[in-house]
């Protein structure tokens, strides 16, 4: 457990590192934007289809399927729960739709896929793209709703929630990577070796040019403009209880491999999607409550991984 755990600590350094560049002005918000662009247009999407085309053959990749229910049904239990759990708690009517979608949707790539490679290596990571697969979907559709419905305007917002652009959303690069791959390895078509080449060094990106996001989008925001209330710990609860405790519940109902069963647990126990703040700007909800959730939650996650690491090794 002491070498994962090193492991993650070299990934948050990582974050650390771009938190540092940010203080001394070496990184802009500018640059996170583009920092983005490069891992979720080029170094994410050839890294889904390396890890398809290099890793599995057709019987291995159908076998995954099967695994696929746990992720649908937990969110799914697990936006109940957050439902429940704000009429409950009186979470301010402003923030209700935000507040659903993040105590329910993940960072799957950005800190999901670097730590889960840090914990169990390469063998995870057609189960991160699995669960990735299902929560994207969940974020873009169902999570991208509810935060509309926070706008001031509420017919106005909901309005805006455009199929075609959710569409969009769902079928981003990355995912067309990982498809691309999958209908590659399918067909038992060798990958030539300079686009091999050629790809590995853009995927090998991913890691570092994320971790750097996480790092300038926690400066940026302000660690003394982060304000703690009673809505943001459900929003922890929501994170680092309810989402990974409901995935190991169906774990026990559910057969499947124990890795998976072991990655969905760390999928579902991430912190909150880095989207958020930009997408509560875009709809007119609580923009400061979105980055404060953030912030909370990618900075208690170095202090929580040990006990979640503790529960992995006992699945």
């Amino acid at each position: 457990m002491l070498e994962a755990y090193l492991n993650i600590l070299v990934i948050f350094l990582l974050m650390f590192v771009g938190y540092f560049l940010s203080y001394r002005q070496w990184f802009s918000n500018r640059t996170a934007d583009v920092f983005s662009k490069l891992v979720l247009n080029l170094a994410l999407p050839f890294n889904m289809f390396l890890t398809i085309t290099d890793n599995f053959s057709k019987e291995e990749f159908l076998s995954l399927f099967q695994g696929m229910i746990i992720p649908i049904l937990s969110m799914l239990l697990t936006m109940l729960v957050s439902i429940v759990y704000r009429r409950l708690f009186q979470v301010k009517a402003s923030r209700r739709g935000i507040f659903t979608t993040i105590f329910t949707c993940s960072n799957t790539i950005f800190i999901g896929l670097p730590i889960n490679l840090a914990i169990f290596g390469e063998e995870a990571v057609p189960y991160v793209l699995l669960y990735y697969i299902i929560n994207t979907t969940i974020f873009w559709t169902l999570g991208v709703y509810f935060i509309a419905l926070d706008g001031p305007q509420i017919k106005e917002a909901t309005v805006t929630f455009n199929p075609l652009a959710v569409l969009k959303k769902i079928f981003s690069p990355a995912l067309l990577g990982f498809l691309i791959g999958l209908v590659w390895m399918l067909l038992n078509i060798k990958v030539p070796e300079f686009l091999a080449d050629f790809g590995t060094y853009l995927a090998n990106l991913t890691t570092p040019l994320s971790m750097f996001i996480i790092g300038i989008i926690v400066y940026f925001h302000g660690i003394k403009n982060l304000k703690l209330n009673k809505d943001i710990i459900g929003v922890l609860l929501g994170r680092y209880v309810f989402s990974p405790l409901i995935v190991w519940l169906l774990g026990q109902w559910i057969t499947v491999p124990t890795l998976m069963l072991q990655v969905f647990i760390i999928q579902a126990a991430m912190p909150v999607q880095n989207s958020i703040p930009i997408l509560a700007r875009s709809y007119r909800a609580d923009e400061e409550f979105a980055a404060s959730s953030l912030g909370y939650s990618v900075l208690l996650y170095l202090l929580y991984i040990p006990f979640l690491l503790k529960i992995i090794y006992m699945v």
